[in-house]
């Protein structure tokens, strides 16, 4: 039964896995370099989020900073940007691009962005899915029950919630690219704001692929267990 289950499995998350710990790599060696280096205007992180947001008719999201590197995040049901402490009190080109970034999921929200609802909307259902799916299909194989079958189906949520990430996690950055070069940075040092935010992009892609992979991994087994 358990040889069943990872008799395959490796064939289809090895893609995922490769391409997440390619994504790990670009991201820390583009953060390494640009979180060293300052940008011309001399704002942190923080002070660049402010603006951003007051720019945007925002005054409703409180920023904070938060412990950990590359921690960053938009609470919607709190409104508060968290910052880590290397983006947060840092002027770095990197740090302007990860606060410009966490920006534009403030601005998704704001503007009721679709994707972002959705995606806000299944979190319930993705979390239970990521936590008892595969004790659902393990019960499934041991007693060769239908419960297989509904931790496919709470995992499918899952790989829903990915599959809606990618597109919001792009939708951020490109708000996040367009007014740092609009109004914030030099041409010069948008470069490094494309590395190390095309770099993020590519984690979510290897997320989308490592979960479409244990999807269609689970879906195999279901099959094969009715043949």
């Amino acid at each position: 039964m358990i040889y069943n289950f990872y008799s395959s499995y490796w064939i289809y998350v090895l893609p995922g896995l490769l391409l997440g710990m390619y994504a790990q790599a670009k991201i820390r060696a583009a953060y390494g370099t640009y979180s060293k280096i300052a940008n011309r205007r001399g704002i942190t992180g923080a002070q660049l989020a402010l603006d951003m947001l007051h720019r945007g008719g925002i005054y409703d999201v409180q920023i904070e900073r938060i412990q950990g590197t590359l921690t960053d995040h938009y609470d919607p049901r709190s409104h508060t940007l968290r910052l880590s402490n290397g983006v947060h009190d840092a002027d770095s080109i990197a740090a302007l691009g990860i606060a410009a970034h966490e920006v534009g999921h403030a601005m998704q929200h704001a503007q009721a962005y679709a994707p972002l609802r959705i995606r806000n909307a299944i979190v319930p259902m993705a979390n239970i899915g990521s936590r008892f799916a595969f004790m659902l299909v393990f019960i499934g194989m041991f007693f060769r029950s239908s419960l297989i079958d509904l931790g496919i189906l709470l995992f499918a949520f899952t790989f829903l919630f990915q599959l809606i990430t990618l597109p919001v996690e792009l939708n951020a950055t490109r708000r996040a690219k367009s007014v740092l070069s609009r109004d914030y940075l030099t041409d010069s040092e948008m470069e490094g704001v494309h590395k190390v935010l095309g770099a993020a992009a590519l984690t979510y892609v290897a997320a989308l692929v490592s979960s479409l992979g244990t999807l269609l991994h689970l879906l195999n087994l279901s099959g094969r267990r009715r043949n």
